[in-house]
């Protein structure tokens, strides 16, 4: 009997058996520099199993979308908002005269064209129609701003600009000891690499500097361009009238009926290439004054490879000045 109850005793007040953890895995083994490498593979299988404590008692991760902020793109001019996707985007909104609505997408942002009889709730559902290819254009334009401001010309002596394709340093040389009307090429005394020169004291302003440097680049420009006019006009059997320099942002040239050329003074950053294809495209249109596969056969005649260069100013924005 007393052999009964300490047998009952004993089940009763016998410790519950505590569960002994895993063995913890042994840490893998380096790998060598010799199997590792950016052409090698991640592996990623079994990556659970070997997962650190930490990690797995870790709190659910963060959504992406909710760790970064939303886009957003707002038009100097907007009177009107909407929500895209993740982005806020505002634009501006005009009212017209005109059949449908229409959308642009430049440098300031979205502006939309509306006739007077479309209500604000039907822009918006066109606006949201056309979401995909606005949320694109804007992406772009503002990638496209971001890389004109790394590309903002520093005003003072040392700096640079692109001029023909290339960095042109700048440097003042108040003792004027250079041929020119205050400004000119000349080689620079420190690196011996063609150099623009300005007649400007040291203690010269940014503003000083740049008008001086924008008079020097709008007489290589008009000397340029003529030279170009006159290489091409005749190899297209076409005669050009009148030169105009223009500063549009938007705009590279333009020609008319008259043979009159307008050419923005900005083309001068960019290399001879580029150029010529501009100028090509302006002198064909005295012979095709539209964008018809006519015009571009016409183009091709002296530009083989205008597609490549049209492609590459587009994606090369010229550097801000301001």
């Amino acid at each position: 009997m007393q052999r009964l109850v300490q047998l009952v005793l004993d089940l009763f007040d016998a410790p519950p058996a505590v569960a002994q953890p895993p063995a913890s895995p042994s840490p893998p083994a380096p790998r060598s520099s010799q199997t590792s490498g950016p052409n090698r593979p991640l592996v990623l299988e079994n990556q659970a199993q070997a997962a650190p404590d930490f990690i797995a008692n870790a709190a659910p991760a963060v959504p992406l979308p909710a760790v970064l902020a939303p886009a957003e793109f707002r038009h100097p001019q907007a009177n009107r908002e909407i929500r895209l996707g993740d982005a806020t985007v505002a634009f501006a909104l005009q009212r017209a005269r005109r059949r449908s609505i229409g959308f642009t997408v430049g440098a300031d942002g979205l502006s939309v064209r509306a006739p007077r009889w479309v209500t604000l709730a039907g822009v918006d559902a066109a606006v949201r129609e056309k979401q995909d290819w606005i949320l694109r254009k804007l992406t772009d334009a503002q990638a496209r701003r971001a890389r004109q401001e790394d590309g903002r010309i520093r005003w003072a002596d040392g700096g640079t600009l692109p001029y023909l394709g290339a960095p042109l340093a700048l440097r003042l040389d108040p003792a004027h000891r250079f041929a020119g009307r205050g400004a000119a090429l000349a080689p620079d005394a420190a690196t011996g690499q063609p150099a623009l020169h300005l007649a400007l004291p040291h203690h010269a302003t940014e503003a000083q500097i740049r008008d001086l440097v924008h008079a020097w680049l709008m007489r290589e420009a008009r000397r340029h361009f003529t030279e170009r006019l006159d290489h091409f006009a005749p190899l297209l059997g076409v005669r050009w009238t009148a030169l105009r320099l223009s500063g549009a942002q938007t705009r590279w040239g333009s020609a008319k009926a008259d043979g009159s050329i307008r050419l923005n003074w900005r083309l001068m950053h960019y290399g001879p290439a580029l150029i010529d294809y501009v100028v090509a495209h302006e002198l064909a249109h005295l012979r095709v004054m539209d964008h018809s596969p006519r015009f571009w056969d016409t183009v091709a005649e002296v530009v083989p490879d205008y597609a490549r260069l049209r492609a590459a100013l587009r994606d090369q924005p010229a550097p801000l000045w301001e």
